[in-house]
């Protein structure tokens, strides 16, 4: 009986969790519709005089109100992403899991699973990331949250404003949510403000819509204060290719952490939240690449270049002349990469550099651009 009344106890708690977090969504709805009366009504309809000034305020303003409605709402209603069944563990695994007391012993079964799944991300000290509330193994740039009780593949943050988690499935109309966010707040001011100046030096007779119309200004002032500093903060993520956790925690690799292990490039890392279809870049369609899962890294790219790829690491010794073998197909890739007169340039730069520093320049400096020619 006692347990019951804790389980109903504990549900109707969470219930109010539930109803309380879309307050702060019921506040903005709140807001929004109070402006849309205001500069419909109050503004174009009673204040403004001039029939094709309202014609062309009203068509613009409704323009950036359907698409402000629209990314705001799928901000809010589109589901973050969990991870893929094959993240989770098997009974099996899971059982063998919490049954070892041996933390080193856990960590190799981590380590063992993990070999099966593209993940390349690991914890501070080197582990596999894994959930013990879901447990599973996390993906790269997946983190469990605790607002939402799951994990959430390339979880940003949780945001109260939309009563959502903010990651893979939505970050690109949350931040269309903000540009039209930003941009509707800029226009509401714009096209207020001098029927502000009339109602404030008494141009305009002292009626109900002054009342709206000076409220109107001062609140999309207000909006447009803070979430041009959101926006411009996400821009700034957007261009270097991070969530807000990898912003303040940087992701840990196999080589160790790298706050840009991520970082592609400016138009890379904007495709790799809008996609490579410019039509659709300002619409609130999904066509972010990928499934969450996996991401081009930094290091993977250089990995692929022909002058880095499958190097080979080798130490100088004089007496069986590997090295020099080494550098001879080192040589070669390069020469077939690059002309003679880039590799003189090149040797040029490297020398003046070893000049500078007062360092021994290597044998491979005082080769001719005959000397490349394998």
């Amino acid at each position: 009986m006692r347990r019951s009344w804790k389980m109903a106890l504990s549900g109707g708690l969470r219930c109010c969790r539930r109803m309380l977090a879309w307050v702060p969504v019921l506040v903005i709805v709140l807001v929004v519709l109070w402006s849309y009366y205001a500069y419909v009504f109050e503004l174009c309809v009673v204040t403004v005089a001039n029939t094709i000034e309202k014609v062309i305020y009203l068509t613009v303003y409704h323009a950036l109100f359907a698409f402000f409605i629209w990314t705001y709402w799928k901000s809010i209603f589109t589901l973050p992403h969990q991870p893929h069944q094959k993240f989770f563990m098997s009974y099996g695994d899971k059982e063998r899991y919490e049954n070892e007391e041996r933390p080193e012993v856990q960590k190799q079964m981590l380590l063992d699973i993990a070999k099966k799944l593209p993940v390349y991300t690991r914890t501070g000290n080197g582990a596999v990331r894994f959930c013990d509330r879901c447990h599973l193994i996390k993906p790269d740039r997946c983190h469990h949250c605790s607002v939402c009780s799951m994990c959430v593949l390339k979880m940003d943050h949780h945001c109260p404003w939309v009563n959502n988690c903010i990651g893979f499935s939505n970050y690109k109309f949350f931040l269309q949510f903000l540009a039209y966010s930003v941009l509707y707040c800029l226009y509401i001011a714009a096209t207020v403000f001098q029927y502000f100046i009339k109602y404030w030096v008494g141009d305009l007779p002292n009626t109900r819509s002054k009342f709206h119309v000076l409220f109107l200004l001062f609140v999309a002032c207000m909006f447009f204060v803070s979430l041009m500093i959101l926006f411009g903060y996400h821009c700034w993520l957007l261009s270097r290719n991070k969530t807000t956790l990898e912003a303040f925690s940087a992701p840990v690799f196999l080589n160790g952490p790298d706050k840009n292990g991520f970082n592609l490039g400016f138009i890379k890392n904007f495709q790799q939240v809008f996609g490579e279809n410019k039509k659709l870049w300002l619409l609130p369609i999904g066509s972010s690449p990928g499934d969450g899962h996996s991401f081009p890294m930094r290091s993977m790219n250089e990995s692929q270049n022909p002058l880095l790829a499958n190097e080979e690491h080798w130490e100088d010794n004089e007496e069986d002349g590997r090295g020099s073998e080494v550098l001879s197909r080192f040589g070669e890739r390069i020469y077939s990469a690059y002309s003679p007169q880039a590799m003189n340039s090149l040797m040029e730069i490297l020398k003046r550099g070893y000049a500078n520093t007062g360092s021994h320049e290597p044998e491979i400096l005082s080769w001719s651009s005959d000397s490349w020619a394998f």
